[in-house]
């Protein structure tokens, strides 16, 4: 398959995936509801012992992945993790 013909499996907001042209630009872990950078180190880690590659999942951007109730890493999206624990500890809505 050429790359111009190349597609990508991605979550939507309603959580349910669909095929794109373009690539995800975030990653996440379909059991934890945890999304997070593509270059992530410890979801790279975790790819790396095997245990990771079923459930990972793609957005094209952080509102989707928020839209589909997923948080924010705590390892690569540390700001965005406090503030939505904050957030949530305050039974706030976050929004990135």
């Amino acid at each position: 398959m050429s790359d111009a013909t190349k597609t990508y499996t991605l979550l939507g907001a309603d959580g349910r995936p669909y095929r794109s042209a373009v690539k995800g630009l975030w990653g996440g872990h379909r059991g934890s509801k945890i999304y997070g950078r593509l270059d992530c180190l410890a979801a790279l880690r975790a790819i790396a012992r095997g245990g990771y590659v079923k459930h990972r999942v793609f957005f094209a951007d952080e509102a989707t992945a928020v839209a589909a109730k997923f948080r924010p890493c705590g390892a690569c999206c540390k700001d965005r993790f406090q503030t939505w624990k904050t957030a949530r500890e305050n039974s706030e809505r976050w929004k990135p």
